[in-house]
């Protein structure tokens, strides 16, 4: 059987997510470190060119696909062993959704911290540059430098990353980590001693704020170095043996704080977005944790709030009212249909 092969850069979370989830579940796989800025001979190119992008085999040569999710759902169905979505209907869905909240929320920490503060976009630049291709002369390594952080830059709000919003998203970065810290002293992983697809959400995001980005890195290191810790272990679980899914019973206890955070900043932003891109608008404002926010709509992210609430509408009604009463009064409730 071939290997998996994967296109993709370090700086780039999601590579690092599927990279470190592929290295836990033991699945064969080739990375090929690059971008469709050079492409590959012989390889397909995806309709959306996304990193990571992977090429599965097929009978005809090879098949190329983006986003990590639905990717993540094929490799449960096609590799049986150290899966990471549970059986259980109400762990999967609190899977699905800590995922969303690291790939489509966390993200804007990732993208604010890198290109907001000077120190950290002159840091990033070069590197970007430099993860395209090692061999770059000095000087067209300085013009790819400059054009990254300027395109990446001109592009900070329309992921959210504004001086209106930046104390949302620094503050809930600086929560995170302290939720994370708990929540690893006391099981290792979000939803018990084995990792999930939403740990691997988070770390991959966190590769970038800890590894790469220097005031987030500072900040990790003074307030957390558990966490920073357990970014380092994650990166290659394949040894790990822990294989025990959270009893429903803990739930409450142990991820109560990461699912009020959830509430009180993503789904504001999932709802408030929604409702913009249905009436047709282009931006929209709202108030996340009590202070204003504005951005453009993003139509993804209208999707993933879709996708949430019809998982739950398939939820059995025994399951779908335990997460109701998981929910109550964490704002994760307006999820719910």
């Amino acid at each position: 059987m071939q290997d998996l092969e994967l296109l993709g850069v370090p700086g780039s979370p999601y590579t690092r997510k599927m990279l470190a989830l592929l290295r836990y579940r033991r699945i064969p796989h080739r990375m090929i470190w690059g971008s469709h800025f050079e492409p590959l001979a012989n390889y397909p190119a995806p309709k959306v060119k996304l990193l990571p992008t992977f090429y599965f085999p097929t009978a005809n040569g090879k098949e190329a696909v983006v986003d990590s999710t639905p990717i993540i759902q094929r490799l449960e169905r096609e590799h049986d062993d150290r899966k990471v979505v549970p059986d259980d209907p109400l762990l999967r869905f609190l899977t699905n959704l800590i995922e969303d909240f690291a790939d489509e929320w966390v993200t804007k920490a990732m993208f604010h911290y890198r290109w907001h503060f000077s120190e950290d976009a002159a840091n990033a630049g070069p590197l970007l540059a430099f993860w395209q291709n090692l061999h770059l002369e000095e000087e067209p390594a300085r013009a790819s430098s400059q054009a990254f952080a300027s395109r990446q830059i001109s592009r900070l709000y329309v992921v959210g990353s504004s001086h209106q919003t930046a104390r949302i998203i620094e503050s809930s970065f600086e929560r995170l980590v302290g939720i994370m810290d708990r929540i690893i002293e006391r099981q290792g992983f979000v939803l018990g001693t084995r990792p999930s697809a939403g740990d691997f959400a988070i770390y991959g995001q966190l590769t970038q704020l800890v590894w790469v980005d220097p005031t987030p890195a500072r900040f990790v290191a003074k307030h957390s170095p558990r966490l920073r810790a357990w970014i380092d272990r994650t990166d290659d679980l394949s040894g790990l043996q822990g294989d025990q899914w959270l009893p429903r019973s803990e739930l409450r206890i142990h991820l109560g704080e990461l699912i009020q955070e959830i509430g009180r900043v993503y789904v504001p932003f999932l709802i408030a977005n929604a409702k913009a891109i249905q009436e047709g608008r282009e931006e929209f404002e709202t108030l996340i944790d009590g202070q204003a926010w504005a951005q453009p709509v993003f139509p993804y992210q209208a999707k993933c709030l879709e996708h949430l609430r019809r998982e739950a509408i398939s939820l059995p009604a025994d399951v779908h009212h335990e997460l109701r009463s998981l929910f109550n009064g964490t704002g994760c409730e307006k999820l719910l249909p």
